[in-house]
């Protein structure tokens, strides 16, 4: 029963930490929507275009509320996630032995930090990169062909950029598992040694699962996931 409270508390500090995240990114919705945009204005830059000029767009009237509710929520967890991590870790210390808690406790820290790491590598590269891509296909109009433009919908360009956030995030995690999984005695430094072929094609495997369908986001995914492995 004493179990069942501590689950019970720790699992109210974790909802409520999240509700209180979630209402201060929707408080500051727009604000973070258009630091998300910052990327893409670079990209525009980059391909030689007024960033001024950037347009995105909703076709639905209820759209850009529920892009901004989608947001709150991603950057309450993001921004709960800490908290989230101590409450679990809180939960299952007192069920450790004393070096188990002292070898646990590092990979608790340096989680957050890779998901960052991970997360500012795609705001400051590899978003703007991306979208240079995409920008690059647009053709303007003459005699002899139609004018295409690229002008994104909010909701997709926010989920295109928060995938590759949760993605890199992801696998900037890899450290942390693989280390973990070394001292249990799951793995072994000459596993992963062996291993290195078959982990070099589920990287390109998991990179294609995860990002977008073009081979930019692909690569640019699965060659951090090798290095980091």
């Amino acid at each position: 029963m004493e179990h069942l409270i501590e689950l019970r508390r720790r699992l109210m500090w974790s909802i409520g930490g999240f509700f209180v995240a979630f209402l201060f990114c929707f408080f500051f919705a727009k604000q973070l929507f258009n630091l998300l945009v910052i990327p893409f204005k670079w990209a525009t830059q980059w391909a030689g275009l007024d960033p001024l000029k950037v347009e995105l767009i909703y076709t639905a009237p209820q759209e850009f509320f529920f892009t901004q509710v989608k947001l709150a929520m991603f950057g309450g967890m993001v921004i709960a996630f800490p908290l989230i991590a101590t409450q679990i870790y809180k939960f299952i210390a007192p069920g450790l032995y004393k070096n188990e808690r002292n070898a646990f406790l590092p990979f608790l820290i340096a989680s957050p930090i890779l998901f960052l790491m991970g997360a500012s590598l795609v705001y400051f590269f590899f978003t703007p990169m991306v979208m240079w891509f995409f920008l690059a296909m647009q053709q303007a109009g003459t005699d002899d062909q139609v004018q295409i433009s690229l002008l994104p919908k909010v909701s997709e360009y926010l989920s295109l950029i928060m995938t590759l956030i949760f993605s890199f995030g992801l696998v900037f995690q890899l450290p942390v598992v693989t280390s973990l999984m070394t001292r249990v005695g799951m793995l072994s430094s000459e596993a992963l040694v062996e291993k290195r072929k078959w982990a070099i094609v589920i990287a390109f495997v998991v990179a294609a699962i995860l990002t977008p369908p073009d081979p930019i986001s692909q690569i640019g995914l699965a060659v951090p996931t090798i290095l980091l492995y």
